[in-house]
């Protein structure tokens, strides 16, 4: 059984190529560089399908009555690779079957020890569509419909005793590193009672715990996902790469959901990489005579890794600095990197202890002759 497994966290299923929008594959390059580091893997590549503007799309397209809504998500994960070229370690949505049957092994065993409850709840219903709009009137994202009207429903609801953490710095995999103080802070700023079922057209339907019409809340569906793709990898310590923004997000109503039979779910904080203006980035590495080959390594392999070391983002600014230790890390590669350095780095990579890749000395014997790449597709979806 593997020790620690790094795996991305969900990748919201947008209308978006990874090849337009490189921002969006940064935690799963990362999560694969380390694998490969760590000698495990590869781990399937993460996807999240239960959103309201998927339901929106859906239902505004004008095939919707012959295409099938998880079909149609189904297409929107394989439009965003090359023919062909779909990831070693394949692909799973936050609604696959094993993520369904352990999000309900996991809910019915927290429902039998009263840690959830289902119970009576005031809510309001869109007048249009009949999706909860919250507890406060305000147009329905799921319809865009203004009215709304009050309803009492039975809900999933986890009442928290007051204080209770839902985040702590034990919950992150980053050896040495700088507690991440504002996330734990955001974190902890929600409601004693979170309702942890919601209305959306796809999901994890909870009507085999007679809750018809409702759906687990995706932001633990997401970490379910982790735990699913951890026993199927048969990996006990699952580190998910997320950025704090998406971690602030989905951490509480996550936080019942992290352990699992002995597997425990980790968080690897990554900072966003500036890949937006690609004419600067070309333009820098031509300046700097870059070849194409060094160029990818840099963009796909070492800038992914960078952002899990400088947490708080990479900046444009920074990217000439990080572009010229590149290539002085790279023409120091050795031929045969060491055992003792392998092994040391590996100790590193597992612990959580990313420091190591603005050492040039470690990083020359850690980059590899390719980086692992699964052909994203260069056309957005829909294109012909």
């Amino acid at each position: 059984m593997n020790d620690v497994l790094y795996i991305n966290g969900p990748v919201q299923n947008g209308p978006f190529t990874i090849a337009d929008r490189p921002g969006k594959a940064a935690g799963i390059r990362a999560a694969e560089a380390l694998n490969t580091l760590l000698g495990v893997g590869p781990a399937p590549h993460l996807w999240n399908t239960v959103t309201l503007a998927g339901d929106l799309r859906h239902r505004e397209a004008p095939d919707r009555d012959t295409v099938g809504r998880q079909e149609r998500e189904e297409r929107a994960i394989a439009a965003k690779y090359a023919p062909g070229a779909a990831p070693a370690g394949g692909v799973l949505t936050d609604t696959a079957p094993v993520v369904t049957a352990l999000a309900l092994e996991m809910t019915e065993r927290l429902l039998q020890d009263g840690v959830l409850a289902v119970t009576p709840v005031a809510v309001r219903l869109c007048t249009s569509c009949r999706h909860m709009t919250g507890a406060v009137a305000h147009a329905c994202r799921a319809c865009r419909h203004q009215g709304s009207r009050p309803h009492t429903r039975r809900l999933l609801v986890w009442d928290r005793s007051p204080g209770t953490p839902v985040l702590a710095r034990d919950d992150f995999h980053a050896h040495r590193a700088r507690s991440p103080a504002h996330l734990l802070t955001i974190a902890q700023n929600v409601p004693d009672r979170l309702i942890l079922s919601r209305t959306r057209d796809h999901g994890i339907s909870l009507a085999p715990l007679g809750l018809d019409g409702l759906v687990l809340d995706p932001r633990a569906g997401v970490h379910i996902a982790v735990l699913a793709a951890a026993v199927q990898s048969n990996a006990w310590q699952p580190v998910m790469t997320v950025t704090e923004n998406a971690a602030a997000n989905v951490a509480a109503y996550g936080a019942l959901f992290r352990r699992h039979n002995g597997t425990r779910l980790r968080y690897a904080l990554h900072g966003r990489i500036p890949y937006d203006d690609t004419a600067t980035l070309q333009r820098m590495c031509e300046v700097h005579r870059v070849s194409p080959a060094l160029r990818e390594l840099f963009l796909a392999w070492f800038l992914p890794l960078c952002s899990l070391h400088i947490r708080a983002g990479i900046t444009e600014a920074q990217l000439p600095g990080l572009l010229k230790f590149w290539r002085r890390a790279h023409l120091a590669r050795p031929d045969t990197p060491g055992s003792d350095v392998l092994a040391e780095l590996r100790r590193r990579v597992a612990a959580g202890d990313m420091r190591w890749v603005m050492d040039a000395r470690t990083l020359s014997r850690a980059i590899p002759e390719h980086p692992v790449t699964h052909g994203f597709a260069e056309e957005p979806e829909g294109a012909s």
